[in-house]
């Protein structure tokens, strides 16, 4: 019994150390400034309860344009994620060609390549295909994934080849088997890498910098910064405001989806 409420006192307070940012970003959206400046956690008092500041911040800057080009932008490379991902983890999981596996994992050892070290190229191919300020340019440098190759092909090696042998003697083609047998087999490990593409697409910020100058393009984490450099000497709590916002979309999908994730992440953990 003391060892329970021992547990749950160290997951209690390990838990309010992870999230007192998210909740004093929440508590200082309805401050006002002054009492943000004079370092309260809350509002000094109910009738102090500030609401103007998420009104004001979509009058401020076009938040809501900013979300929608962050959504596309996240949906097109979760959906190029999922394509170009299951279809190479199903060519190196299931058709035998010389070499099959040294490519793979010559492939796989591009996982310890920093990202940073690829941006430079990325931007001039991006440059010359003259995709700048761009959906194309935005998403297209994401779509082949290693971790995502390396997590579906995983799950697929846990698909009996017995399925594959049966299929083939009523004449199922590679990939009528690929569309009508692997992919519904794979949901939780599909389900996975599309919440991850998401969320990852979402908070990126220096590859859209890096490949737009124009708002019409431009995601909502740069809407933010921009946000931040014109009202951080003012308006804390607009600037709150915008991230609380920003953050509601993501905290929708991770909490959703974050059965799927940890059952995609394990689903082909028992066979190599």
């Amino acid at each position: 019994m003391m060892k329970k409420v021992l547990l749950y006192t160290l997951l209690f307070f390990s838990a309010l150390v992870l999230f007192f940012p998210l909740l004093y970003a929440v508590s200082a959206s309805f401050m006002q400034p002054q009492d943000i400046y004079a370092g309260n956690l809350l509002p000094s008092s109910l009738s102090s309860i500030n609401f103007d500041a998420y009104r004001d911040v979509f009058n401020r800057i076009p938040l809501f344009h900013y979300l929608t080009v962050s959504f596309t932008m996240s949906s097109i490379v979760m959906i190029g994620q999922l394509i170009v991902c299951s279809l190479s983890a199903y060519a190196f999981a299931f058709i035998p060609f010389k070499g099959r596996d040294l490519i793979f994992f010559i492939f796989l050892a591009t996982m310890l390549i920093p990202w940073e070290a690829t941006v430079i190229p990325n931007f001039l191919t991006i440059l010359n295909l003259e995709w700048l300020n761009t959906y194309q340019g935005l998403t297209f440098p994401f779509f082949a994934l290693p971790f995502g190759i390396f997590l579906l092909r995983q799950h697929f090696l846990t698909i009996p080849k017995e399925l594959w042998e049966s299929a083939q003697m009523d004449g199922c083609s590679r990939f009528r088997y690929y569309l009508r047998f692997v992919l519904p087999l794979s949901k939780t490990s599909l389900s996975a890498l599309g919440i991850y593409g998401f969320l990852t697409t979402w908070n990126q910020y220096l590859w859209p910098l890096l490949v737009t100058n124009e708002d019409s393009v431009r995601p909502v984490q740069i809407g933010l910064k921009m946000l931040i450099a014109n009202e951080s000497s003012s308006s804390w709590n607009m600037v709150m405001a915008a991230v609380v916002a920003i953050l509601i979309p993501t905290l929708l999908i991770l909490f959703v989806g974050l059965k799927y994730i940890r059952e995609g992440l394990t689903a082909g953990a028992l066979k190599g």
